[in-house]
């Protein structure tokens, strides 16, 4: 499969901006909704959103694959971290939430160094220590005990890193649609039963909140898949780094959260650890980490 940076990074802005306005979504409709609802019909939407790729790909018979357990234990790695991550959403900052789920990073370039043989080129530690310090600076966890929602946010962040991980794994046999209908299918599969047992009809406000994040569930995940046919996980990942800085400035936006000077040092940190990343990368062979 050919590497290309730039349409890497083309996929990776569409990731960026559908993420940030599913997490505002996401705010809304957990204000009123339980988060298993929320998740189900995200996904029942998702698969009706999404059918118009799955008929451009050749229909139903387009989408076999040779690994659904695979697909299956991705998909349940990535339901629990999805379902925490709403969870969070509820108990912590949005800015704080992105910027601890931003942990993420190292797990994966550890992962995908040990199990899919990604080169480990000294360019591309330093720019995810880089990347991971700026993340501290704009967390600047206190000396007291860590708050409930903050945990849940760490454990998320490893299984986000173990999702992307499994998706950068299927994307050597599978094609993308066939990832993100499998995704769909198995998320609304299990989460069915919890689902029913807290329903509640949601009001018009939390109908829109609904559509939204079903929409940018949807297809984010769609332009994270093809950004990872096109560039390795470890050169991927860092890219999202931006969501720190942006999604904090959408907080203060819509949220009224404050950006202080920490959080603007620790943005710039982050976009240098993605220009070192992307820029001028090193064709040195690299360490594979274990």
């Amino acid at each position: 499969m050919s590497q290309s940076l730039s349409k890497a990074a083309f996929w990776m802005a569409g990731w960026l901006a559908l993420m940030i306005v599913m997490a505002i979504a996401g705010r809304g409709a957990t204000r009123e909704l339980g988060v298993f609802q929320v998740m189900e019909v995200r996904s029942l939407i998702g698969i009706a959103l999404f059918a118009p790729m799955v008929r451009a790909a050749g229909g139903l018979s387009a989408l076999r694959s040779a690994h659904l357990g695979r697909h299956v234990l991705r998909n349940l790695i990535h339901y629990a971290s999805q379902y925490g991550w709403f969870v969070a959403l509820t108990m912590i900052p949005l800015a704080q939430l992105v910027s601890i789920e931003f942990t993420m990073p190292l797990w994966t370039v550890m992962l995908a160094a040990a199990f899919l043989d990604e080169r480990m080129t000294a360019r591309k530690v330093i720019a995810v220590l880089v990347g991971m310090a700026g993340v501290a600076l704009i967390v600047r966890p206190s000396a007291g005990s860590i708050a409930p929602g903050q945990v849940i946010a760490l454990i998320v962040a490893v299984g986000f890193a173990m999702s992307v991980v499994l998706v950068k794994s299927l994307t050597r046999t599978d094609n993308v649609v066939a990832i993100i209908f499998w995704m769909l299918i198995v998320q609304s599969a299990i989460g069915l039963v919890p689902a029913l047992w807290t329903w509640r009809w949601p009001s018009a406000i939390a109908w829109g909140w609904l559509g939204v994040i079903a929409f940018c569930g949807t297809y984010s995940h769609y332009c994270m898949a093809r950004a990872m046919r096109h560039a390795d996980a470890t050169v991927v990942v860092p890219m999202d780094f931006l969501r720190v800085p942006l999604t904090a400035a959408a907080a203060w936006w819509v949220f009224d959260e404050v950006i202080d000077t920490w959080t603007v040092i620790g943005a710039a940190l982050i976009l240098s650890a993605n220009a070192l990343n992307l820029l001028h990368r090193s064709a040195t062979p690299g360490v594979r980490t274990a």
